[in-house]
């Protein structure tokens, strides 16, 4: 054996057996193998009994206003305008939006609220048709983070983590879970603009990345114009007989590419080129909404037959779910309201009420609300106190972590209750808080992971979503 041939050997030696020892330390020897195949993955053994396959989660990037939405507190309309007292701030940190403020004014809502359902849920009247689907719904009111800032805010929701670098929700679950549908991704992004976002309201591919996890986890980001994926139609002159030539000649080529280095990721490519051929027949079949019935667009709202918003996005989600896709992402930009709060609050109402009851009643009327978990909120929630001057008729509100509120539905979640509560002011948890982590953890047990057990090991140490923190919040569960 010359010196070349026995380095090549001894380099697949010891890549295999990395990569064998990374994954059977943490219990996912397979787990490279089913993903690769597009099979139920067997990296994450079930610890308990899954309730849901699969999880919609609806992301309302900038912070909805808890208190203008969900919290109720009907008794600060008597101290509007009066300063927040310092025993109820205390010492926490604040954004340098409002560190210097000289005054913290309280700014009682501008909305009514009205109580729903048998549950008796209190809604604002900006969501009336969320107000119809109340018994379907369990709010979070004491959900907190550290996090005051949206980037490391939005990370830390979607990764465990507030810096860059770890995986996002849905590529753990891609990992852990595999896939239940050969011809789609098992992580699927999609985007829409609020009618009151602003220019400074980015979003970053990392937050559906794979990071260090095999890069056939990270999410698919849909578009709404041309080609819903990237490259998913032939160039001119490529016909499809051509394109199978052109990837039976890649997959000749990176075999024996992967005989020579015994890099997993090789592999990995192999299966993307065929899971994004496959794509080419499965995508524009997914979304070509042709097939729905008028009744079902007005469920959804007139919106809904505009691609690319948030109504048209939430169909594609219940289309999605009904072909198997594991994690459904939908960002709903524009809920950061520093200013003009009762305006834009209102724009970003009317773009998700009508489409997100829709989505609960129309998996519900199909039999896969059940097995579906939905997850409605944002990264914080915003401060009782105004930004800047407040006006009669007019006010914002700043970043504010301390407490927020978000609401669950379907897929193993108790329907119809009220978890947790805030102090009067809704500036700090009451009672029964929610850390992120704990969230986080919740979600997973809904798909019969356990939290601690999902985990895979990067540079010596493992890593998993909850990090080393999180509990399971039983009380939540159905």
């Amino acid at each position: 054996m010359t010196h070349v041939e026995q380095h090549a050997s001894i380099a697949r030696l010891l890549a295999t057996r990395r990569q064998f020892c990374a994954r059977a330390t943490t219990g996912i020897g397979t787990a490279a193998l089913a993903s690769l195949l597009n099979t139920n993955s067997l990296a994450a053994p079930n610890q308990v009994a899954p309730r849901a396959r699969r999880i919609i989660y609806l992301f309302m990037h900038g912070g909805p206003s808890q208190m203008d939405l969900f919290d109720y507190k009907p008794m600060l309309t008597k101290l509007r305008g009066t300063d927040l007292p310092d025993s109820v701030r205390g010492n926490q940190r604040l954004t340098r939006m409002t560190a210097n403020q000289e005054s913290f004014p309280i700014a009682s809502s501008a909305f009514k609220f009205t109580q729903h359902g048998q549950s008796g849920a209190w809604i604002s009247g900006l969501l009336p048709n969320l107000g119809k689907v109340a018994d379907e719904l369990c709010f979070i009111k004491s959900m907190h983070t550290e996090a005051i800032n949206h980037d490391p805010a939005v990370t830390y929701l979607q990764t465990g983590h507030q810096q860059p670098g770890r995986p996002s929700m849905g590529s753990w679950l891609s990992y852990g879970l595999g896939s239940e549908n050969a011809d789609l991704p098992s992580f699927v992004v999609l985007l829409s603009r609020g009618s009151a976002a602003r220019p400074d309201d980015p979003l970053h591919a990392r937050l559906w990345g794979s990071a260090f996890l095999p890069s056939d986890h990270q999410g698919v980001s849909f578009r709404s114009k041309g080609d819903p994926v990237l490259y998913l139609s032939n160039p001119p002159g490529i016909d499809d007989a051509t394109r199978r030539r052109m990837l039976d000649g890649l997959s000749t080529l990176n075999k024996k590419q992967f005989e020579a280095a015994g890099d997993p990721e090789i592999n990995t490519r192999i299966a993307q080129f065929e899971l994004a051929n496959r794509m080419q027949m499965s995508v524009p079949k997914l979304t070509d909404l042709s097939d729905e019935t008028d009744q079902t667009f007005d469920m959804y709202g007139i919106d809904s037959r505009q691609p690319g918003t948030f109504a048209a996005n939430c169909l594609l989600a219940r289309r999605m779910a009904e072909r198997d896709v594991r994690f459904i992402q939908l960002y709903h930009r524009g809920w950061d309201q520093h200013y003009n709060l009762p305006s834009d609050l209102r724009l970003q109402c009317r773009d998700v009420d009508q489409p997100c009851a829709a989505l609960i009643a129309d998996l519900r009327q199909r039999g896969l609300l059940d097995d579906t978990l939905i997850v409605w909120g944002g990264e914080f929630g915003r401060t009782i106190y105004s930004q800047g001057k407040l006006e009669s008729n007019n006010y914002g509100r700043d970043h504010h972590g301390r407490c927020f509120t978000m609401w669950l539905a379907g897929g193993g979640i108790k329907p119809g209750m009220t978890f947790g509560g805030t102090d009067d002011f809704s500036y700090n948890v009451a009672y029964d808080p929610v850390h992120v982590h704990d969230l986080n953890a919740t979600i997973l047990h809904c798909l019969g992971i356990d939290h601690k057990k999902l985990t895979f090991k990067f540079k010596g140490r493992q890593y998993r979503l909850t990090d080393v923190h999180g509990e399971v919040v039983t009380k939540l569960l159905g």
